[in-house]
């Protein structure tokens, strides 16, 4: 029997075993194949093929809901979870908001583009994680190239629940990453760069190359810049993690739990009217496409933010119905995890101004952050993070900063935008997208 077959037979399994316990319940069954090579010193220090399979299952009895998964499909063990998931039940605190809800048709994402088959040999994916490697240190100043690796993975995740619904998902992803290491006059500087596709000849290891070297050497000779409040400017991946510390505020769980600051503020102004941000779930070539939550519902584009407007948050089932709203299909929940919420691709409009008008004058680029999640408060929004980039005039570098710390308030800054680009590009992951934007009235420590 297959791996594919031998999960489907063990959802049916368990889905029979909570109706015969009188329980309502929902199965998550997964598995994933992960390839990984490493390269150090001209040779591979890593060649690791792993995989894993889990099935888990959520039991609500009673307004109580209990949690259990097993690693093995052995009947004995599927058993042994249900049981053990009924029997404590018995002993967590009632939530009746959560409930056993998603029914209907069968629902599968067919999107061939997540999951495609690749010709692409071991012996070339050896060769790529060590030209990462040398491609770096073939540069004029790379000291070295301390990080250098490439990796595939491939997921399956079946979901059925006792109300007749049933679903699955594939899908396989590629990733490789290297870093450039400069040391030259008594300085030191580092960058590291990746790139994510879903096949291997759409990898781009050369810009990766060439990307990680050129920024570490333009920082090399960079220094703080003069204190003060200055314009900024968040490169794609940076915005990302801005906004990733601060995703509580868009959250329906946080707001339940009463850790969201904007749980009371749906329907009203909480940023400058020329931001838009959409939760979105497809994306030409985003790397978190599904065709359904951890539900089992249908995923949808959810509007977050309309023209600075807040016009609702990220639910599932559970917290929707704890605020009498309408979900929108954001429940996550993996074999071992509990129901929760979370976003697919995070799309920020474009603006209409053009990139010469945004980037017009003086204004601070920022590529790197440091500290971005210990140095966030997502209640308050205030925010203090290390960072790296350029100044820059009219779109132009016109020397590399380090050593300097940016602070603000993330809730003021939406409000405090200046100018939005009009084109959208993704961050490196491709599961943010946003057009390049201007903040103003950051304020910078420097010297």
């Amino acid at each position: 029997m297959s791996q594919s077959n031998q999960l489907e037979h063990a959802v049916d399994h368990v889905i029979e075993l909570a109706k015969k316990h009188g329980v309502e319940a929902d199965v998550i069954a997964e598995s994933g194949e992960k390839f990984s090579l490493k390269a150090e010193s001209g040779e591979l220090s890593e060649y690791q093929v792993s995989g894993s399979q889990v099935i888990g299952i959520r039991v609500v009895k009673d307004d109580s809901i209990s949690i259990s998964y097993s690693e093995s499909l052995e009947t004995q063990s599927l058993e042994q979870m249900v049981t053990q998931a009924v029997k404590n039940a018995a002993f967590t605190k009632s939530d009746p908001s959560q409930k056993i809800r998603a029914e209907g048709e069968p629902i599968s994402t067919l999107n061939p583009e997540i999951f495609q088959t690749d010709p692409a040999t071991a012996e070339e994916k050896v060769a790529l994680a060590l030209q990462l490697e040398q491609g770096v240190l073939d540069k004029p100043l790379a000291k070295a190239a301390p990080y250098n690796s490439f990796s595939e993975s491939s997921h399956k995740t079946l979901l059925a629940n006792t109300l007749g619904m049933r679903c699955d998902h594939s899908s396989r992803h590629l990733m490789c990453f290297t870093s450039t290491l400069i040391d030259q006059g008594g300085k030191q500087s580092m960058h590291y760069t990746g790139t994510i596709a879903r096949t291997f000849a759409e990898l781009e290891p050369q810009r990766v190359i060439d990307e990680s070297y050129q920024v570490a050497s333009d920082l090399l000779e960079g220094g703080p810049v003069s204190s003060g409040v200055y314009s900024v400017i968040f490169d794609t991946d940076s915005l990302s993690e801005l906004f990733g510390a601060f995703g509580s505020c868009i959250s329906g769980l946080s707001a339940q739990r009463g850790t969201n600051p904007w749980r009371e503020k749906v329907g009203e102004i909480v940023a400058s009217p020329l931001l838009t941000v959409t939760d979105k779930a497809y994306v030409e070539g985003g790397m978190a496409i599904t065709a359904f939550d951890g539900e089992g519902f249908a995923t949808q584009d959810t509007s977050l933010i309309a023209d600075g407007k807040l016009v609702g948050l990220l639910h599932n089932s559970a917290t929707a119905a704890h605020f009498g709203v309408t979900h929108t299909a954001n429940a996550s929940r993996s074999a071992k995890s509990p129901l929760s919420v979370s976003g697919l691709h995070k799309v920020l409009s474009p603006g209409r101004s053009s990139e010469a008008e945004v980037t017009g004058g003086e204004y601070l680029e920022l590529i790197a952050l440091q500290g971005t999640h210990s140095g966030a408060d997502a209640i308050s929004g205030d925010f203090s993070f290390g960072a790296s980039g350029f100044l820059c005039r009219d779109g132009k570098r016109e020397r590399a900063v380090r050593g300097i710390t940016v602070a603000g308030n993330f809730y003021q800054m939406l409000k405090d935008i200046e100018a939005v680009s009009d084109v959208v590009l993704p961050n490196s992951y491709k599961s943010f997208f946003s057009p390049t934007i201007r903040f103003s009235g950051l304020n910078i420590a420097g010297e």
